[in-house]
């Protein structure tokens, strides 16, 4: 059994098998520091439990060697109506909402980052408050799910060879005592 178990460990690390929601974060960006207008929001707890999860550690002082999660802004766009009722009246809705965001680079180099989330929800007039309620909800994992998705996006930051090159002579001058 414990073989079988071990045997069954090793294909599933071999064949790049991850837990759902975790992603590969750059090691550059093992380290963020996080700058938003509303440190205490719900879009800005969102992306610090996504960070979390995927191990990288998230740093509260100013450091100049640390890159930063801009949030530079999320909005809602407007409700569109999905599908109709018989007599006219919206059944359906969809929503949507944008988050913008920028990594900024020790160097300065600014990675812009873009997320579009839609969903939709059941519009019924004759049960105001279950349609609010439900539509906080959607809000809720929308914010959620724009979170995940920026996490993801820092994937794509692949700093230039100029920037790493720039690190090691950092670190180097760190090791060496100067006489």
């Amino acid at each position: 059994m414990t073989l079988l178990l071990g045997f069954a460990v090793l294909v599933t690390a071999g064949c790049g098998f991850q837990l759902r929601g975790t992603t590969q974060i750059p090691a550059e960006l093992q380290k963020l520091q996080i700058s938003t207008g509303d440190p205490y929001g719900a879009q800005t707890r969102a992306i610090r439990q996504q960070l979390r999860l995927n191990n990288v550690q998230i740093i509260e002082s100013g450091d100049a060697s640390i890159p930063v999660l801009k949030i530079t802004g999320s909005s809602e766009g407007s409700e569109e109506t999905v599908s109709v009722f018989q007599d006219g009246k919206a059944a359906e809705k969809e929503l949507v909402y944008f988050l913008n965001a920028q990594v900024i680079m020790p160097n300065g180099s600014v990675y812009p980052l873009s997320v579009r989330v839609e969903r939709s929800f059941f519009d019924n007039p004759l049960e105001a408050l279950a349609k609010d309620a439900e539509k906080d909800m959607v809000r809720d994992e929308m914010r959620e799910q724009a979170a995940a998705r920026l996490i993801r996006k820092l994937l794509v930051i692949q700093p230039s060879e100029q920037q790493k090159q720039h690190d090691n002579a950092e670190a180097a001058e760190i090791v060496t005592p100067k006489a």
